[in-house]
């Protein structure tokens, strides 16, 4: 305990000699629906204010995909938006990048974290310009600037042809280079990133899990069954996210059209899906051929998603390329059993393996199955559905594990350790921080 006290006043006092706290500029492409918008919200206000100072940078998010640029208000939190920045490539994004290296003389950060793929690659160059813009850099001493990049996902794969995928592998080995620490957010992940595609150097990663907010998630009032069709008697089966190619709903699709004809009247299943995205007349007219649209409600964006858990008896996710998906996370904090696809962090977050069946897989968390395989998904469905004893066990244990192991303040936690490493902060050690604050 004497050392653990001595470690905290030490770094109390290391701190205290700064003249300023240490500047991060954090920098995403859109706040759009999704995990890494919160994330980043998390991050931007739950960071130590005495010790960082921290100004969110993102871009616009285009019409379709959903803004969630109200849960940064609602946090306090307003961000400094450039317009050019956006998803795709384009001369834009020149413009973007030198707006960022001006505000970057402006506010003159001491870490740039960028978040996402083309945040990462304009946020990057642009800290790296910054970087060496100095006289200095005639002595090959650039600005003391460390640079972090999270991989939320990636786009290696399910998302462009192979000419565009080769050029983006080729980009991000590139800017591995120019970048100090690279998080990846399961190991799943950073296997993938690093040794599959030989992005970066081992010793650059660092492996650092999603976290959720548990108060959150804990206030949310419920939803009622009217509200999406629900009701008590059917087992109701969610699915939560943006309507495009990757989260591939057309496979959810066919494989509730599998489920839903394994029953004779009256059908004990419906499938809600929640999110919104240019997919969505694609997705409706598609339920409607395979004559299942009755059992399918398309609930649209709804901002308020963190309640709809409690009402769902499953969280389904059928994409096929994910990072973490926080929509899991968020339903397993509600005691609700998981059927994913086997793709990206997913397995990560199962627990252990319990056996295999059918060509599926069991968990102590859910149930997953192979990519792009309906009949498979359909199966794994099945096995959930008919055991409601099973799914209640599965539930308990998958809340058990995100209360434990993946909140909010854990994540700030390992965030604020990593920059206070990079700040130069090193008498305290990251494990005797967390022991010393839970015996205080």
């Amino acid at each position: 305990m004497f050392l653990l006290g001595s470690a905290v006043e030490a770094v109390n006092t290391h701190w205290k000699r700064r003249a300023k706290p240490i500047r991060v500029l954090r920098i995403i492409d859109r706040l759009n629906i999704g995990g890494p918008s919160k994330h980043v919200t998390w991050l931007t206000a739950g960071v130590n204010n005495e010790q960082y100072e921290t100004t969110l940078v993102t871009g616009t998010v285009p019409p379709g995909e959903g803004d969630m640029s109200y849960f940064a208000l609602e946090a306090g939190i307003k961000p400094i938006v450039i317009k050019e920045m956006s998803r795709e490539l384009s001369f834009r994004d020149i413009t973007a990048i030198i707006k960022l290296i001006i505000l970057m003389f402006r506010v003159k950060p001491d870490i740039v974290h960028t978040h996402k793929a083309k945040a990462g690659a304009a946020g990057r160059v642009a800290a790296f310009v910054y970087k060496w813009l100095t006289p200095s850099a005639l002595y090959l001493q650039p600005r003391d600037c460390k640079v972090v990049h999270t991989f939320h996902g990636h786009i290696f794969h399910g998302y462009y042809g192979p000419r565009k995928t080769r050029l983006f592998i080729a980009i991000e080995r590139m800017l591995a280079h120019i970048t100090d620490c690279i998080i990846a957010i399961s190991e799943s992940q950073r296997w993938e990133i690093n040794e599959r595609y030989s992005i970066g150097k081992r010793e650059q990663f660092l492996v650092i899990p999603l976290g959720i907010d548990l108060e959150e998630a804990r206030a949310g009032r419920r939803w009622t069954g009217g509200d999406v069709g629900v009701y008590d008697d059917e087992v109701t089966i969610g699915a939560i996210g943006r309507l495009c190619e990757v989260k591939n709903h057309l496979m959810l699709l066919d494989s509730a059209a599998i489920v839903l004809s394994q029953y004779e009247d009256p059908i004990k299943a419906r499938f809600v899906i929640v999110g919104d995205g240019h997919l969505r007349p694609e997705l409706e007219k598609h339920a409607e051929e395979l004559g299942i649209s009755e059992r399918v409600t398309f609930a649209g964006f709804r901002d308020d998603v963190v309640a709809l858990y409690s009402d769902l008896d499953i969280i389904a996710l059928t994409s096929v390329n994910e990072g973490t998906p926080l929509t899991l996370i968020e339903g397993m904090s509600a005691g609700r059993p998981v059927v994913a696809t086997e793709v990206g962090g997913v397995a990560d977050l199962m627990g252990a393996q319990i056996g295999r069946r059918d060509g599926f897989t069991i968990w102590e968390h859910g149930v997953t199955a192979p990519s792009r395989d309906p009949e498979t998904f359909s199966l794994a469905l099945r096995y959930l559905i008919d055991r409601p004893e099973l799914r209640f066990e599965m539930g308990m244990r998958a809340r058990n594990f995100v209360h434990s192991s993946l909140s909010r303040r854990r994540l700030v936690a390992d965030i604020e350790e990593l920059y206070g490493k990079l700040a130069g902060v090193e008498e305290l050690q990251p494990r005797q921080a967390k022991a010393a604050a839970a015996a205080r």
